[in-house]
């Protein structure tokens, strides 16, 4: 299906016409190249024209008998002087540099918006240089600094005084480079930092840093410069989106990769109360008196746990690479063919940072009695009690006296509740790790953990996954970053207005965050039509549907089991090529492909990730039944090692929808509040669901562990804000298209295609199949340069029009017309075919 644009899609250019951006830039160039001669001659004529120029006036720029020393003349004399002497000084060198950036990107054909970064750092830069040139040199005659670097350090003298001013220069000087290299400070010593410097210097002084070096280059230059073993330094060559460097600075920053200072965040999110305040107290208590309450941060005695990702792909020994790769050329980028895409920015979605969790004392200590009260009513004593803070939930942890049997404390869940005057109470005895009983109860005061605060989070900036996607806080308020490429399949299910599609939009906006589109595709089936709607415009970035598909959400039934077998057609295409590599997995192919000891002659291309998601997946089963069933379990068990993971999600957590198929094949299920516990079992064979709070609060079980979180709030605005925003970027020439599939009613070999939907390349590709009497595919695309998608609907065309039989499996397919002067005339009496 050819690309179309969108109706209302705004375009980067000024003008449809190419010419008036590009004729902008050389003006730009120009104007650089101009101010950059009359810059430097200034620095040689400054006392010799600045006599005349001071004395301004229009005679003097129009009267030719004015003569100037600046080398430019008159003109060059009063711009060198205005920037230099009223402005800026000679930090006015920088505005050359900004012409020269945005002439050239406009020349390029580059958004100016992404160097706003760049351009807004010069600016500073130009600024905080004039008032210390004029700090340092200003007695010295030559406006090093200008009217703007006097006029504020005059100000700033009579403010703060001399000393001030070194201070407050120092100050600044340092957090420019806090905010532009943001520097981890938490493990760095002195000494480390020393051995960083000497590093970096070392190799400016060799004159690696400059070039564009090849990898095998910088492997060799890391391991001279630092000893140790070769894990230390890798380079990111896969296009994972994980990069050391600021995207915006790509091709300019040094090439030589540094390795980073070990990082160990410590989350701070965390709030715990030890509830008992005397350490050394005997370990009976006798009465709710002789438990205290003690409030105080403390650390978690045991963190919840997070997927973690596989061992980074990039991590190529070098004897390999080389004996692969002899002629040392550069590792394929699947990003290169989108290189000015930019990833959205936080500051598209809302901030509910204002909404803090509010630690209420008496609230801690009124239930802390009651639960001590309630459980004394019924003779059982406890030692210690602790409560941890949650977003919407506090966890109270208790430790009872010897002797007293668990499931007496289990079978009073429904007392504690009466007694708390709560609704939601979940006892969790034991909990996993810890010999402590833990009664999760709701906090009046409720936060709203936005999209945005975790998203900024460094688990989620930092996260190496393949999949990264970031679910919410768990209850200990910590941000909770899985991958689905782990899991390796979704089940979501709960009742109606629980929070279902919020949290399908929080998993797409996640990978939308973090992945390039030549890592991700999505396929998107949502039968109600309207929920995933608004992800339609990525059709050209995201998305991969059918070929003959209209809309590229999936909404028709039938559109489904056809799109479903697709995807089965792509697994089997997939495991072909992964035989043919000799690869396991996706990871262990693409990491050949990317080193480029795979060749694409022998079609073989990079593979991007496929997920799969489906909004409402009861309606689907009601109205297909084992069409849809039987797709998705094949799916389900053997499509996570060629990078195609399921994300489902159901209000209807009966049996009859999630059959025994599904859930032995997802093992990563969350559920949020249902009316039931029958329900909560069928979900996450286990009871505690039907105890939720709802409003995105859910239990994600996922390698036999339950984890209790509570869901990032997205809203339908702020996803449309990042859909937009990478919308007006430049996509693909036409969207990832799924393997044709044909169903009973729609044999492949019918022929009523007319002479204008056929493929302009039809007439070439037959010519080129009679003449070698070789119907294959793969020929196609290699001798006429075309895409292995394009390829096979021509080879599906011609199998229509009976030039070539049906497939046989990996056999080439028989050609059917033996004589060229026999397919020149089958194909003038096609053109002439109504």
């Amino acid at each position: 299906m050819a690309a179309k644009k969108k109706k209302g899609q705004l375009s980067l250019r000024f003008s449809d016409d190419e010419r008036i951006p590009k004729l902008a830039g050389v003006l730009l160039l120009f104007l650089a190249l101009y101010l950059f001669i009359a810059f430097t001659s200034y620095l040689f004529t400054w006392h010799i024209d600045q006599d005349r120029v001071l004395r301004f006036s229009w005679e003097l720029l129009l009267d030719s008998r004015f003569e100037m020393a600046n080398w430019l003349g008159r003109l060059g004399a009063i711009l060198s002087n205005f920037f230099f002497y009223y402005l800026f000084g000679l930090p006015s060198f920088l505005l050359v540099y900004l012409f020269a950036l945005v002439g050239s990107a406009l020349i390029r054909r580059i958004p100016v918006y992404r160097f706003t970064s760049r351009i807004r750092y010069t600016v500073i830069l130009m600024f905080f240089l004039s008032l210390i040139f004029e700090f340092l040199f200003g007695t010295f005659g030559f406006p090093w600094g200008g009217a703007i670097g006097d006029n504020v350090n005059l100000w700033l003298f009579r403010f703060v005084g001399t000393a001030g001013q070194v201070v407050l220069f120092g100050s600044i000087a340092f957090g420019l480079v806090v905010w532009r290299f943001n520097p981890n400070f938490d493990q760095l010593s002195f000494g480390q930092a020393m051995q960083e410097v000497y590093y970096y210097f070392e190799a400016l002084i060799q004159g690696k840093v400059f070039r564009r070096a090849k990898p095998a280059d910088l492997r060799e230059a890391q391991s001279k410069l630092r000893p140790g073993p070769k894990s230390q330094s890798r380079i990111n060559t896969s296009g994972s989106g994980e990069q050391d460097i600021d995207e915006e600075f790509e091709g300019e920053l040094p090439d030589v990769a540094i390795p980073a200072l070990p990082a160990d965040l410590k989350q701070g999110g965390q709030l715990a109360f030890d509830l008992n305040r005397a350490k050394n107290r005997p370990p009976v208590a006798n009465s709710p008196g002789d438990l205290e309450l003690e409030m105080g941060i403390t650390e978690p005695e045991e963190r919840l746990p997070i997927i973690e990702n596989a061992p980074d792909l990039n991590m190529q020994p070098l004897d390999l690479a080389q004996e692969e790769n002899p002629d040392h050329s550069e590792p394929y980028d699947p990003t290169l063919e989108l290189s000015s895409y930019e990833h959205p920015v936080l500051a598209l979605l809302n901030d509910y940072s204002d909404q803090k969790v509010e630690i209420d004392r008496e609230e801690l200590e009124a239930n802390k009695d009651q639960i001590i009260e309630t459980l004394l009513h019924y003779k059982i004593e406890i030692t210690k009690i602790r409560a941890t803070i949650g977003p919407t939930v506090t966890l109270y942890e208790i430790i009872p006296a010897p002797g007293v049997r668990i499931s007496r404390i289990k079978n009073l869940e429904d007392d504690i509740a009466l007694s708390l005057s709560a609704l939601g109470i979940r006892i969790i005895a034991p909990i996993p790790g810890k010999g402590t009983i833990g009664i999760e109860v709701p906090n009046k005061k409720k936060q709203i953990v936005s999209m945005k605060e975790v998203l900024m989070h460094e688990k989620f900036k930092k996260a190496k996954m393949d999949l990264p996607i970031a679910l919410g806080k768990t209850i200990s308020n910590e941000v909770f970053v899985a991958d689905l490429a782990k899991m390796p399949h979704l089940l979501v299910a709960g009742a109606t207005g629980q929070g279902k599609s919020v949290g399908i939009n929080t998993i797409l906006v996640s990978l939308l965050y973090k992945k390039h589109p030549s890592q991700v595709k999505l396929v998107l089936i949502d039968p109600k039509k309207v929920e995933l709607f608004p992800y339609s415009k990525l059709d050209n970035h995201f998305l991969a549907f059918l070929p003959n598909q209209d809309e590229p959400i999936i909404t028709d039934t039938t559109k489904v089991i056809h799109t479903l077998n697709s995807l089965c057609m792509e697994m089997d295409n997939r495991y072909d090529l992964l035989k043919k590599a000799s690869a396991r997995n996706i990871r262990e192919y693409n990491d050949k492909f990317v080193q480029r000891r795979l060749s694409p002659l022998k079609g073989h291309k990079f593979l991007p990730f496929i997920v799969l998601v489906i909004d409402e997946f009861a309606d689907l089963i009601m109205t297909a039944g084992k069409e849809i069933e039987l797709p998705i379990g094949r799916l389900a068990q053997l499509a996570r090692a060629v990078g195609i993971h399921l994300v489902i999600a159901t209000q209807r957590p009966s049996v009859n929808i999630i059959t025994g198929v599904i859930k032995a094949n997802f093992p990563a299920r969350i559920g949020y509040k249902v009316t039931s516990k029958i329900d909560s079992r069928t979900i996450l064979d286990a009871g505690g669901a039907e105890q939720l709070i709802g409003r995105g609060d859910m239990l994600l079980s996922v390698g036999g562990e339950m984890i209790r979180l509570q869901g990032a709030f997205i809203d339908t605005p702020e996803v449309e804000n990042v859909i937009d925003f990478i919308t007006k970027q430049q996509g693909y020439p036409e969207p990832y298209f799924l393997p044709e599939y044909y169903g009973d009613d729609e044999p492949p070999g019918k022929t009523d295609l007319k002479y204008t939907d056929l493929d302009e390349m039809f007439e070439d590709s037959a010519r080129l199949i009679v003449q070698s009497q070789h119907g294959s595919t793969s020929m196609i695309q290699r001798r006429l340069k075309l895409g292995y998608n394009r390829a096979g609907r021509i080879m599906d065309q011609l199998e229509a029009m009976g030039i070539v039989g049906p497939s046989e499996g990996s056999k080439a397919r028989e050609v059917l017309i033996y004589d060229e002067g026999e397919l020149e005339r089958f194909l003038a009496d096609v053109r002439t075919r109504k």
